[in-house]
């Protein structure tokens, strides 16, 4: 093969006899992980940690261990430029070309694995070489007509390099977030960015669609995909969406007066259906951006710009609606309880069918204090209570009361007074019939009851979207791939003069 050129400000040496057969050339260049430029088929597991064993370590030099270099080219030359100094010692370590493309293999495993920072190796026939300084060291093994090489893109089975951890900032866009100063949106939104990063899919598998209203600007303030949609349809939007790419990962955001007004039937009928997506409703009780108006949920007697004597409407009921469409997921919480509203934003992801969450958010200019018996510190254990699976329903600040049931009413009692815990109704957030989740959705403060808060029903049922792939999967089994040209022309046709 003849002898090569030999410049060195680093070391080459082989340990073995090295061969080398040519008749034709190929350019590879090194530079980081087995980063090849131009192009060279590299079969590694790693950064330049070989399939089936020899291991590079370098920081200025590369090292392998054991016995002998072999290259063969079926073309006329190779030739490699390196980046440090370099030491072959062992390891039977071949290289291939084949007119269009440089294979590098390796085998018999050696010492441990380490990635490679920048180095490439150079061979020659039988003798030690020496390397050019790093900046433009080039070994070259025989000469003659080049031959190209296989584009990096398809390089052989070398692994990809693993994405970084994301971070609760990697999920807040570039827009400036235009809620008025102290409006609960900005909890929801911080703990909805806090989450998403535990739950590892990427920013691009993720779609916020949105509504009309204060809670609909959501999808500007979230560095995933986003649909601002048309008042009310955000359901029917997420529908398409999900049964057309049912790998996305997709959250509506919607408020009380979008979500339960004109959109309420499109939200009954994407909670009836069990698609895959995740429904958060922002309560507040109010139109707020149409500066305060009574809403689907403002109580009973509520004095707004709409109603000067009282709302005579009565209220809805969000997860009572949720519940009576039988959804699978139904959970609530509280803008201020910042740790419970993470876990339950959690809990509705990590389900598998619609989930459902109603979060009470304060809207300070128009409605202030709609919640505050909920949210306050020094009242909110008299008038909430957690859910548990599985534990009996005690509140109070001292754990002192709890629901029991009279018949099908639910009653408030004094825990020590003639009843004790296993008195109580206990929490089944499993149980396929939906009643007790619905008796518990109508536990209302007014009525002078503790409000759940937590996941009030979780189960599993078919999903909307994969039995309508499966009837289309069957259709084109049995009739073969649609056309829609032949469908325009079958049938019986007429001409309109």
């Amino acid at each position: 093969a003849g002898s090569p050129p030999a410049e060195a400000a680093g070391a080459v040496e082989a340990a073995g006899a090295v061969e080398v057969k040519t008749a034709g050339a190929a350019d590879v260049k090194t530079a980081g992980a087995a980063e090849t430029a131009g192009a060279v088929e590299v079969e590694t597991a790693g950064a330049a940690e070989t399939a089936g064993a020899v291991e590079v370590k370098t920081a200025g030099a590369v090292e392998t261990a054991a016995a002998a270099v072999k290259v063969e080219t079926a073309g006329a030359a190779v030739k490699v430029k390196t980046a440090g100094a370099v030491e072959t010692a062992g390891a039977a370590v071949k290289v291939e070309t084949a007119v269009a493309a440089v294979k590098v293999e390796t085998a018999v495993a050696a010492g441990t694995a380490a990635p490679v920072a920048e180095a490439g190796t150079a061979a020659e026939a039988g003798t030690a070489v020496a390397a050019r300084p790093a900046a433009e060291a080039e070994t070259a093994v025989a000469a003659g007509t080049a031959v190209a090489a296989r584009p990096a893109a398809e390089a052989g089975t070398a692994a990809p390099a693993k994405a970084p951890a994301l971070k609760a900032a990697d999920f807040a866009s570039d827009q400036d977030v235009r809620w008025c100063p102290g409006c609960g949106d900005y909890a929801i939104l911080a703990q909805m960015k806090k989450m998403l990063p535990s739950l590892g899919v990427p920013r691009e598998n993720i779609v916020f669609i949105s509504g009309i209203g204060c809670s609909s600007r959501f999808p500007y303030y979230m560095n995933t995909y986003g649909i601002h949609s048309i008042h009310g349809r955000a359901p029917a939007f997420a529908t398409g969406l999900k049964a057309a790419r049912p790998d996305l990962m997709v959250w509506v955001i919607t408020g009380d007066g979008d979500g339960l007004s004109i959109g309420g039937n499109h939200l009954m009928h994407a909670i009836r259906r069990n698609l895959d997506i995740n429904i958060v409703l922002f309560n507040n009780r109010i139109y707020g951006l149409t500066k305060g108006q009574y809403s689907p949920t403002s109580p009973l007697g509520k004095k707004t710009k709409t109603s000067p004597m009282g709302a005579i409407d009565n209220p809805l009921h969000p997860l009572s609606i949720a519940i009576g469409c039988e959804a699978t997921f139904v959970a609530r919480s509280i803008d201020t309880h910042i740790k419970h509203l993470e876990g339950v934003l959690r809990r509705a992801a990590e389900h598998r069918g619609t989930a459902f969450v109603e979060v009470y958010q304060n809207c300070n200019v128009f409605n202030d204090g709609a919640w505050q018996y909920a949210s306050d510190r020094q009242t909110k254990s008299e008038h909430t209570i957690e859910l548990e699976h599985g534990a009996p329903l005690v509140f109070g600040r001292d754990r002192q009361r709890g629901i029991r049931l009279a018949g099908l009413d639910p009653r408030v009692v004094e825990l020590g007074d003639g009843a004790t815990e296993a008195d109580l109704l206990v929490h089944d957030e499993r149980a396929s019939e939906p009643s007790l989740a619905y008796l518990l959705s109508r536990l209302r403060h007014e009525d002078g009851f503790p409000e759940p808060i937590g996941v009030f029903r979780a189960i599993d049922a078919p999903r909307y979207e994969e039995q309508l792939a499966a009837q289309g999967a069957a259709a084109r089994e049995r009739k073969g791939a649609g056309d829609l040209n032949t469908l325009f022309n079958a049938g019986e046709t007429w001409t309109v003069p």
